[in-house]
């Protein structure tokens, strides 16, 4: 059975939460965000494509950093404060902020008085692991499942913690 071309073209018009949804971090209780997965409603699986937003004081994520998957932000409407690696600036209209799989820490907040409406978007591996400085976290995804575990429970080595040494 074959697709009609209406299964390959998501309708936008003004922002709508229909066909998305409610999202707040459980590890940050000021996260906010209005989502509609703009992708997954195109019928892709391998990239991913979401309008956001995020109301007025509320913040997007928690700051955390990939170890595999690239993503980006393009900022549609509003202003928000960006942080990466400890570092703000203000983002607006028509500003893209890449974030490579760098290990750079990033996040997102609202500090105005009017939403931030912006595309997020990237890569979706069916494994990832993520940092989380900020909580002294570690994520893993894999099977549709974020599990945490804290940054120091486990043991560290460095590739010459290999090497024999006898």
């Amino acid at each position: 059975m074959s697709k009609s071309i209406e299964d390959y073209v998501v309708r936008t018009g003004a922002f709508s939460t229909e066909g998305g949804f409610r999202f707040a971090h459980p590890l940050n209780p000021n996260s906010r965000i209005e989502m509609r997965q703009l992708s997954r409603q195109a019928g892709m699986e391998r990239v991913h494509l979401t309008l956001a937003r995020v109301p007025a004081g509320k913040e997007s994520f928690i700051a955390h950093a990939h170890t595999t998957e690239e993503e980006f932000i393009f900022i549609l409407e509003g202003e928000g404060l960006l942080r990466i690696d400890g570092e703000t600036t203000m983002v607006r209209s028509g500003d893209y902020v890449g974030f490579p799989a760098d290990g750079a820490v990033h996040h997102l907040s609202n500090p105005g008085t009017s939403d931030l409406v912006y595309l997020m978007g990237g890569e979706h591996l069916k494994a990832d692991v993520s940092r989380f400085p900020d909580i002294g976290k570690v994520g893993f995804w894999a099977d549709g499942i974020m599990t945490y575990v804290d940054e120091d429970a486990g043991q560290r080595f460095v590739p010459d913690d290999f090497v024999a040494k006898d």
